[in-house]
């Protein structure tokens, strides 16, 4: 494979990295406290194509080195809904997954069959003991900025809000939810505020979001018109070698 289509073939592969990662953001922009992912790139060294022009070296070409998550806020929204709740700084809610505890930052919740507060996908809310959050059945509450849970003038519970000192220690799971992988990045709240009756909306901007997915498609079939030169190239450069013996 020459170095034209060696370079486009990477390209191509690279692009279609790219629009799974846009098609995923796109889908997901109207899930509450999702955290769009974003592509990091790199060089790799191609070392089963040797370049003569490049004196025997093996040739580099793009790759996404790897997905990073873009964890600034999204908008607050307001829905009404009393068990919904948004958070103000840089906390997350603590839940408790089929696997062990994970975090989030989607506060779509809902009493469950069981009187627990749960997320949309019925993982149990923790409170600050550790234990699901337990609410009295078809009876309001309210909620502090603090978490406080109160109910008929009774605290029954506290909203667990988990800060992160740094970031990059947090690996996603599925969806809006992630996984601590050092605990010496795990910091008592105190900077994060709880919002009753809010959500917070995804931080992917739909529009701009659809203009790179289209600008990624193009730039995959200029590539692809390349390998297909690339090819005619190499075709008629065999045709004219067996012209000329």
């Amino acid at each position: 494979m020459d170095g034209i289509m060696t370079a486009a073939a990477s390209g191509m592969r690279a692009r279609m990295e790219s629009l799974d990662l846009l098609a995923n953001n796109i889908a997901n922009q109207s899930t509450a406290g999702y955290k769009a992912d974003r592509e990091a790139y790199t060089l790799y060294r191609a070392f089963d194509v040797i370049d003569p022009a490049l004196d025997g070296a093996p040739r580099e070409a793009p790759l996404i080195q790897e997905n990073w998550t873009d964890f600034s806020p999204g908008s607050l929204q307001l829905t009404g809904e009393q068990a919904h709740l948004a958070l103000d700084g840089p906390g997350y809610f603590r839940v408790r997954g089929p696997a062990g505890e994970l975090l989030t930052r989607s506060g779509a919740f809902r009493v469950g069959s069981d009187s627990t507060l749960v997320t949309a996908d019925g993982y149990r809310v923790l409170s600050t003991s550790g234990e699901p959050i337990q609410v009295r059945p078809n009876q309001p509450f309210s909620i502090s900025r603090n978490g406080e849970i109160t109910q008929r003038g009774e605290i029954v519970a506290t909203v667990q809000i988990q800060e992160v000192s740094d970031p990059t220690a947090l690996k996603k799971h599925h969806g809006t939810y992630f996984q601590l992988t050092r605990a010496d990045a795990a910091t008592a709240g105190g900077r994060t505020q709880v919002l009753q009756n809010h959500l917070e909306g995804a931080n992917v901007a739909g529009p701009e979001s659809s203009v790179r997915l289209i600008e990624v498609l193009r730039q995959f079939e200029t590539l692809q018109k390349a390998i297909q030169i690339g090819s005619e190239m190499g075709r008629r450069a065999d045709e004219v070698a067996r012209i000329g013996n």
